[in-house]
């Protein structure tokens, strides 16, 4: 079977959705995602980045063949088995994930496993889901999704994009101009945002979801700003008020924030990412986001 799966969400309401992200590729925890899926059969999945293996954790799946071997195969079990009940597998990559890796991901969704949506935008059901897997720049040297946020300013003991790695070929004018808001205009376009789900993997800037476990590193002497997300996401969520927006990177927030949720304006911002053994999971509605619980497995 090719092409894209049947879209049996089609002018549903979306009841049943789940958010992970952050998984690194840590066959624990695909295995509770799968059996998540198979049990619940939600409408939806998403999957918001950092799905490869980082070699960083015990169990941690080797990366070669990763994509066209394990997940391949799982996920298809998983379709064969679910039938017209497989969900709808939305996915963007995240800082920790090759961007060389992409065209094996675009096979996965040539055979009707996933849909690849960074940059792009899909209809499910009654809304709208748009996909963006970029970060302001880190302390990490692998670059393939890392852009400068609104300017040319780097955070404090955090690598310029010039300075680091990339997988796959990139110009030094996209490395030096390209800022995480000029990516999000181009993305969204100017039409209304009120049934607009945002799949990022960066956090917006001072929120309960990008609080890092940074609160006694200092930087010549001055302490660092606990908040690492997207000053570019939390403008764009300010001024164009989508209905909700999904995040991960930053493991420890919701232990630093006491939460995994938050609020701008309008707009209900989940994060999935999770600094524990567990998967943590976001069940939603979006309909009804205020409902949303997360569970940890």
């Amino acid at each position: 079977m090719t092409g894209r799966p049947a879209d049996r969400t089609r002018g549903l309401s979306m009841e049943h959705c789940v958010f992970v992200s952050d998984l690194h590729g840590r066959l624990d925890r695909y295995e509770k995602l799968f059996q998540l899926i198979a049990h619940d059969e939600p409408e939806a999945v998403f999957i918001g980045g950092d799905f490869l293996p980082s070699g960083l954790a015990a169990g941690t799946a080797d990366e070669s063949g990763f994509i066209t071997g394990y997940m391949r195969e799982m996920l298809g079990d998983l379709r064969r088995s679910m039938g017209e009940s497989y969900p709808r597998m939305l996915l963007i990559m995240g800082n920790d994930d090759e961007r060389a890796r992409e065209p094996e991901v675009r096979r996965l969704e040539s055979a009707g496993l996933l849909e690849y949506i960074h940059c792009r935008s899909v209809r499910l059901g009654l809304f709208r889901v748009y996909g963006c897997a970029f970060v302001p720049p880190t302390p990490f040297l692998l670059k393939d999704w890392e852009r400068y946020d609104v300017s040319r300013y780097v955070d404090p003991g955090c690598i310029p994009p010039e300075e680091g790695k990339y997988s796959f070929p990139v110009s030094p004018q996209e490395v030096r101009f390209t800022t995480i808001q000029d990516e999000l205009g181009r993305l969204a376009g100017a039409g209304p945002m009120g049934d607009a789900i945002f799949l990022f993997h960066a956090p917006p800037y001072d929120t309960r979801v990008d609080v890092a476990d940074i609160r006694e590193v200092m930087f010549e002497g001055v302490p660092l700003d606990r908040h690492v997300g997207s000053i570019a996401i939390r403008r764009f969520i300010e001024e164009r008020q989508p209905l909700l927006t999904l995040h991960g990177h930053v493991h420890p927030s919701a232990v630093h924030s006491g939460t995994w949720r938050d609020r701008i304006g309008r707009t209900h911002v989940f994060s999935a990412a999770h600094d524990g053994c567990e998967m943590a999971v976001v069940c939603f509605n979006p309909a009804n986001p205020s409902a949303a619980i997360r569970r940890l497995l």
